[in-house]
């Protein structure tokens, strides 16, 4: 009995201490070419950006931040609608996860692959239809939603814009918000990608890019 209660309680403090938020005097800003920057170190402005996402829905500050923070007004706004776009959009949470690796996919977003795939799985997406992802090959098995919104993101990009009947196809099982919400999320994570991408974000230590060069990234 003692040793259940202490796997519980040791199980229930490691979940505590994953979900723990940074705070400013611990951000724990990454980069590459953008040297990470400490709280002391930011103007104003930057501070306000840092004080407004720690305030918000996230619990870290991995990914494009540091890189945002040398235009902080532009990045806080930024920041802001992600957290709408990621939080909030009017999407089943496996749709919008696919959308997001589509996006890491079509950019080669290696950091953005990584966080967004476990989040995809965690999420409902199988696992074979992240990997078709991966690997350039349309995948099988989508259920209508996941294939209304894979057909809008990839005729998306491919074409630069989409069909009446894909169009018709998106709104029917989203609504116009829905709609619009998936070129928000593409919209952020485009931003995301060419962020990370720009600076050469590092991976988290021991994770190898798992994405490969592709001519075309859609089928």
């Amino acid at each position: 009995m003692r040793l259940r209660f202490f796997c519980v309680c040791a199980l229930a403090a490691g979940l505590a201490g994953a979900q723990t938020k940074p705070t400013t005097s611990n951000l724990g800003l990454k980069g590459d070419r953008f040297k990470p920057l400490t709280y002391d170190q930011m103007t104003p402005e930057q501070k306000k950006m840092i004080d407004d996402l720690l305030a918000g829905e996230r619990t870290g500050t991995g990914g494009p931040f540091n890189v945002l923070l040398r235009s902080p007004e532009m990045g806080n706004l930024g920041q802001k609608m992600g957290a709408e776009m990621r939080f909030h959009a009017a999407l089943p949470p496996n749709v919008r996860e696919t959308v997001i690796i589509l996006t890491a996919r079509w950019w080669m977003a290696q950091y953005e692959w990584n966080a967004h795939k476990r989040a995809a799985l965690q999420n409902g997406v199988s696992p074979a239809i992240v990997d078709a992802i991966a690997t350039g090959k349309r995948p099988t098995g989508l259920d209508p939603q996941m294939e209304a919104a894979y057909n809008f993101v990839t005729e998306l990009y491919k074409m630069r814009q989409v069909s009446d009947a894909t169009f018709a196809a998106a709104k029917e099982k989203f609504g116009e918000k829905g709609v619009v919400d998936i070129i928000g999320l593409t919209g952020w994570y485009n931003l995301v990608s060419e962020a990370l991408d720009v600076d050469r974000y590092p991976l988290p230590d021991g994770a190898k890019p798992e994405l490969k060069p592709l001519a075309n990234p859609f089928p």
